[in-house]
């Protein structure tokens, strides 16, 4: 009689008979093409409206940018490299780049620990939580025609704001805000951080929510304070969120145009000192009908986000993307 022992090891040693894996005909093949053909079918739309309306314009605006060109008919007046000499030697142009670089690192200063404190705020439990959310995330979908208008009605020499000062006896307090270009900036930041700061709440407060509660109650366990809490399991945990509102802010502010435009012309924003590249590329192309000249600049806008943007996922967001992408075998692609 065979021991158990023995035909423990027997079994281990001895495999089971069944069929031969090995032999078995190989049905990855035929897998991987219906799967190339499902990612094609559902890919396909998108990629190709990307490719027509992101792609092409792109292509089609550095062809352009090296013809004279007055928006009509085939470009036949090709200057070369000119419009690109001529936009980096001009002096507006380096200005309206460093306005951009200002207000984009003026709006992480300002929008990021304000939007975190509002969501800190709002996350807690308190009467009219929903209103206050309301109120903030307002300005963010009112079109961008509006709040330029009423921004521009207020802030006139004459205007609401001045006129409340006045009545206030704050006289002294009094300035043109639109047309003074030492306080101009300042006015443009106030209105970009009152419009956008709704969407940075939305964000934070979704990355706050997503934070398990289990950890603020064994922190308070431990005897951590608020604040101590905050700075040593809040923020670390919300690092993703505040990253991914970073990109998107700093992305926004290279191409902010249309609150710049609305609230102080066509022609005032360089004289005011809050002139961009857009309103550059605006004004120098579109008004001036350079369209070639245009084109150039539009590239260079492009250029620019797009370097900004490839430093910034190489050294920033490559620590929450990394890991996020893996092949069939489940290994990491690179």
């Amino acid at each position: 009689m065979t021991s158990p022992e023995t035909y423990a090891v027997r079994t281990s040693e001895e495999p089971a008979a069944g069929p031969d894996i090995a032999s078995a005909p190989a049905r990855r093949p035929r897998a991987d093409w219906r799967k190339r053909g499902e990612i094609t079918l559902l890919a396909g739309p998108g990629i190709i409206v990307f490719v027509f309306f992101v792609i092409l314009p792109v292509l089609m605006a550095a062809f352009y940018g090296f013809f004279r060109w007055k928006g009509f008919g085939f470009p036949d007046d090709f200057v070369g490299f000119e419009n690109y000499v001529l936009i980096l030697q001009d002096a507006t142009f380096r200005e309206a780049v460093f306005h951009n670089f200002f207000i984009v690192v003026a709006s992480l200063i300002l929008q990021g620990p304000l939007a975190i404190l509002f969501a800190l705020l709002m996350n807690q439990k308190m009467r009219g939580r929903t209103l206050i959310r309301v109120l903030i995330f307002v300005p963010y979908v009112i079109s961008e025609v509006v709040v330029g208008t009423g921004w521009s009605l207020m802030m006139q020499d004459t205007g609401a704001v001045n006129s409340m000062l006045a009545k206030l006896g704050l006289e002294w307090m009094q300035q043109s805000w639109l047309s003074d270009p030492s306080v101009a900036m300042g006015t443009l930041m106030l209105i970009i951080s009152w419009k956008y700061i709704g969407f940075a709440v939305i964000l934070m407060l979704a990355g706050l929510q997503s934070i398990p509660s289990e950890l603020y109650e064994a922190a308070a366990i431990d005897g951590a304070g608020f604040w101590q809490t905050q700075w040593r399991i809040t923020l670390p945990l919300l690092g993703p969120t505040i990253r991914i509102w970073a990109f998107l802010s700093m992305i926004g502010s290279l191409q902010l145009f249309d609150l710049v435009n609305i609230i102080w012309g066509q022609y005032i924003a360089a004289t005011a000192g809050t002139s961009t590249m857009a309103t550059y590329m605006y004004q120098n192309g579109h008004l001036a009908g350079n369209y070639g000249f245009g084109n150039a600049v539009a590239v260079l806008l492009f250029l620019i986000s797009l370097v900004i943007a490839l430093i910034y996922q190489r050294f920033v967001l490559r620590r929450d993307t990394a890991g996020a992408v893996t092949g069939p075998s489940g290994r990491k692609t690179t």
